[in-house]
């Protein structure tokens, strides 16, 4: 049947399918080879543990064959496949290419097991005598991951989705029944323009590293309980745990990125229901290894800790399950469809889920607890107060966040609170001022106990000193016109900088091994100051006093009327400035680089005398896509203390710019766009002459005798002549040369547009008696003239937030190198 059809490449699909079918027959055979090695008692005997190997390389070569055939399809724009088809497109360009294949449900599965399977092969290496029962729940977990891809039917139920699915298999179409179909298939859909960013080229490849790296503390807490090895798992398990929250915590901040520079919004965060969810699992790995730590130094908490571990993987699964599984589609933008694997999903949560839950129960008189209670004044209790309120935190959002599936499972019509951003903003705000005041004052505690009076009077010292410094930061920012959580956030996170400074300050005395949870306490509580005040008290430059609404631009002035929008958003005229907040802002012009059209914004600032303090262009861009309609990317001028954000938030129709073809079409009468010009003025001039028009002057230098017409030859009888003038407007020169030509017995003239003026010149007649030429001027009226409108805002010290981020990624590593220094001693 393939057969028939025609230019169809269907051996990179048939091996790509046949590596998915390998990666899921060694991910099986892996787990259960390794489940036998595991419950084999003759440790002499070693045929099944190399057996597990063996399949477990099959299944990461088999993964690195699919990418390679996927990536093959994708780049070669093979478009009979119906992932090239729907998410790429030719005119790409490399970089994106590689971002489309991840762009659907199919390639993120496939980036989510590749890591996954890299993390095998490096604890097969690493693991040593936990290397059995660990490796059977990443093996475990492979199979189900490889047949999200399978793209099968068993017994009416399609398991998977493939990557190589032949688009006449997933599209049923009248064209389909053509043999030659390819041919009319010139191009894909192309790429959804809100992810042709650079960011999207790195982001999710980090934050899929992050999910698939939740696998191994998991997996080492339930080989901790299957082998009743309760205590030793914890040691192992602490670095591969704070890579996840490092790796995950900056694969979130990198969405945050992407936002802020990409999406229109305003801001880096919207609460939107998947970006919630991609939080859900770093909120709890990042609460069951403070409790790790505590039952480590301390003995303590051993059931929290596991628990803990055990439910970030769950939550890992949920997360894909609230993004992939079609329930959020009406209340996410970047939500997947559901493709048929909804109860897929459900299904690798159930069995996880069982599984932690069964272990749990089983072993749960057996499990280590620590007969003397925790005291009070002792840092072990306070990081475990502090873990249950991340754990609040994150379960405040999946609550909320999980409003679709509660209706869904319970046929109810609960609707989400009012303001939603709103109930977020405050309810979060809460829950992360009492974490910042914890991880302040639980620096001056030490494990089991501490001497109180010594303890009471370090920490209101340094709360002193923090309220001191918060109080004039609130007033000066202007936070304090905000709610009073805010407020208790900000002194909260600076009491946190403070009091982590201290212990950074001893660490760098000799106390080292201190130094990465004290640096990545700063870095959290710098990136609270910078959200806080940035998204707090921005401030909107492009106040519109006109009152003119995005809706009624359109319009005539008569029609205007205020509208709901219009004081964030002003008109620019092209070539006219305006005074905006403390700038001068000037429209220059546009360009187009397919599929992108820029628009170029000019900013100057003046000081007090009059003359430029500060000058730079915005070039926000947009894209009218048949996906997505119109779709405005921001561009941001970066400063050291704030960024001004600059959107179009409307524009007139996009036009291509005219070609030497379009123009000679148009002197021969095929198009004309006269209409769109006031009525047409002539003027007689000679060499040196000047022009007057409404916004400038021109002046004709010369005269081009031997000017060339593309796609029209000229014999020794023919005559075209080019004037070339010298146009000068708002301090701005430009050039034109309109054709006057002689071609056989008949005359024609070629018009030339100079669109940032709104011009049209023709050179309508040659005058040889007196020495002159006839030069018709064609002006836009003024309301028809270029515009744009656009909106432009102030995010103060933003810095903070991403420089925070930065620095708790370097807290991470700190305290991995110690926590790998320590496992090597033991």
């Amino acid at each position: 049947m393939d057969k028939a059809f025609k230019g169809e490449h269907l051996f990179p699909g048939h091996l790509g399918q046949l590596f998915i079918v390998l990666s899921f027959g060694g991910a099986l055979l892996s787990a259960v080879s390794y489940y036998f090695a595991t419950v084999n008692k003759d440790n002499t005997d070693n045929s099944w543990l190399r057996l597990g190997r063996w399949a477990f390389y099959l299944n990461s070569i088999s993964l690195v064959g699919v990418a390679s055939c996927l990536f093959y399809v994708i780049y070669n724009h093979y478009f009979e496949y119906h992932y090239a088809w729907a998410y790429t497109s030719k005119d790409l360009p490399v970089y994106y290419i590689v971002s489309g294949f991840w762009n659907g449900q199919e390639g993120g599965f496939l980036l989510w097991t590749f890591w996954q399977a890299v993390l095998g092969n490096i604890l097969i290496w690493k693991a040593k005598s936990w290397e059995k029962p660990v490796m059977t729940i990443v093996s475990f977990v492979q199979v189900w991951l490889a047949s999200m891809m399978l793209g099968i039917e068993i017994f009416g139920t399609r398991i998977g989705s493939s990557p190589f699915l032949l688009l006449r298999d997933a599209i049923q179409a009248p064209i389909f029944s053509n043999p030659d179909y390819l041919s009319f298939i010139k191009d894909g859909q192309g790429m959804n323009p809100l992810l042709q960013n650079y960011w999207m080229v790195i982001h999710p490849p980090t934050l899929f590293l992050g999910l698939a790296s939740v696998i191994v503390p998991f997996s080492y807490a339930i080989a901790g309980l299957w082998q009743k090895r309760y205590k030793e798992w914890i040691t192992p398990a602490i670095p591969y745990a704070l890579f996840s929250a490092m790796i995950l915590g900056t694969g979130v901040i990198m969405g945050s990125l992407w936002a802020y520079e990409s999406l229109n919004f305003g801001g880096f965060w919207a609460w939107d229901p998947v970006e919630n969810a991609s939080i859900f699992p770093w909120l709890i790995m990042v609460a069951g290894l403070h409790v790790l730590i505590v039952y480590k130094n301390s003995g303590h908490s051993y059931f929290t800790a596991t628990f803990l571990i055990l439910l970030s993987f769950i939550m890992v699964l949920y997360q894909s399950f609230l993004a992939r599984s079609g329930v959020l589609g009406e209340t996410s933008v970047h939500s997947f469809t559901d493709e048929g694997m909804f109860w897929q999903l459900v299904s690798f949560i159930l069995v996880f889920l069982a599984l932690s839950v069964y272990l749990m129960i089983t072993r749960r008189k057996e499990l280590p607890i620590s007969k003397k209670d925790e005291e009070t004044y002792s840092r072990e209790f306070w990081m475990f107060v502090g873990s249950i309120f991340l754990g609040l935190s994150c379960f405040h959002l999946v609550l909320v966040t999980s409003i679709p599936v509660w209706n869904n499972i319970f046929k109810t019509k609960v609707a989400p609170p009012t303001d939603l951003v709103g109930h977020y903003n405050i309810i979060q705000a809460s829950f992360a001022m009492v974490i910042t005041i914890l991880t302040g004052f639980s620096q001056f505690l030490r494990y089991k106990k501490t001497e109180t009076t010594k303890f009471f009077i370090t920490t209101m010292v340094y709360m002193l000193v923090a309220a001191l410094i918060t109080i004039p930061v609130i007033y000066f920012s202007g936070l304090y016109k905000l709610h009073f959580v805010f407020l208790l956030v900000m002194f909260g996170s600076v009491y946190s900088i403070l009091a982590n400074g201290k212990v950074l300050a001893d660490a760098l005395k000799g106390k080292f091994k201190l130094a990465g949870s004290a640096v990545a306490h700063i870095g959290f509580g710098l990136m609270l100051v910078g959200a806080l005040i940035s998204a707090g008290t921005r401030k909107l430059v492009s106040v519109n006093e006109a009152g003119v609404g995005i809706a009624d631009f359109n319009k005539s002035p008569a029609e205007q009327r205020i509208a709901g929008d219009a004081h964030e958003n002003i008109m620019i005229y092209r070539n006219e400035p305006i005074k905006m907040g403390g700038y001068t802002v000037t429209y220059l012009g546009d360009s187009t680089s397919e599929p992108d059209h820029y628009y170029k914004v000019d900013y100057k600032r003046y000081n007090e005398t009059g003359k430029i303090a500060d000058e730079f262009v915005l070039k926000p861009h947009v894209q009218v896509s048949s996906q997505m309609g119109f779709v405005s990317n921001p561009d941001t001028k970066h400063f050291l203390s704030h960024d001004l954000y600059t959107h179009i938030t409307a524009i007139p129709t996009i036009k291509q710019a005219p070609t030497q073809d379009s123009q000679t079409a148009a002197a021969h009468g095929d198009e004309n766009d006269d209409k769109n010009y006031d009525p047409p003025i002539a003027h007689e001039v000679a060499i040196g002459d000047t022009i007057r028009f409404r916004e400038g002057f021109m002046i004709l230098k010369s005269l081009k005798k031997e000017t060339a017409i593309q796609n029209i030859p000229l014999t020794d009888s023919d005559v075209a002549i080019g004037a070339q003038v010298q146009i000068f407007s708002n301090g701005k020169t430009y050039s034109s040369e309109p054709v006057y030509m002689v071609h056989g017995k008949s005359v024609f003239d070629f018009a030339r547009t100079v669109d940032d003026v709104g011009l049209k010149l023709r050179l309508s007649k040659i005058i040889p008696d007196k020495s002159k030429v006839e030069v018709t001027v064609y002006q836009q009226p003024e309301n028809k003239k270029p515009w744009i409108v656009m909106r432009a805002l102030d995010f103060p010290y933003i810095n903070f937030l991403w420089s925070g981020t930065l620095i708790m990624i370097i807290g991470f590593l700190l305290s991995i190198f110690r926590r790998n220094k320590e496992l090597k001693t033991v």
